[in-house]
């Protein structure tokens, strides 16, 4: 649900890593709307370079061609962001409770965005193919 003085962007790009800096310069724009701390935007963009990542390195593991999508809104007290691929998907419940994916290399990329949001959650898309992450930040006056 969106309230009326949010804005949203919805930025579309390959799931290669070397386009994963547009997401984050996106929200360096975004944030400019709603000015927030060095540190706040530092550990936004981290957060969603973690997403992006894993959508770009794992969720077209068969070599087909795919597809990044990120919705930013922000709203007056908090920004939300959705990254959502089209891929394989995952099973969340894989994950142990600090949010680390034994299955893949490195595994910490879930536990690192749960750290710096306000909100997490992960899933599978609308479409029931492939995944969405959703995570929050509530933002200081």
């Amino acid at each position: 649900m969106t309230d009326s003085g949010a804005r949203t962007i919805q930025l579309t790009f390959p799931a290669k890593p070397e386009y994963i800096t547009l997401g984050r310069l996106a929200l360096t724009g975004l944030a400019r709307l709603r000015p927030v701390s060095a540190e706040t935007l530092g550990d936004l963009k981290l957060a969603l370079t973690e997403a992006c990542s894993n959508s770009v390195r794992h969720a077209y593991r068969d070599g087909r061609d795919g597809l990044v999508e990120v919705r930013y809104e922000l709203h007056a007290d908090r920004l939300v962001v959705e990254v959502a691929d089209d891929g394989e998907g995952f099973d969340p419940a894989e994950l142990d409770g600090d949010g680390h994916d034994d299955l893949s290399e490195g595994g910490l990329g879930i536990a690192i965005i749960r750290a710096l949001a306000d909100e997490l959650e992960l899933g599978d898309r609308d479409s029931g193919r492939g995944s969405r992450l959703r995570f929050v930040k509530f933002l200081a006056d």
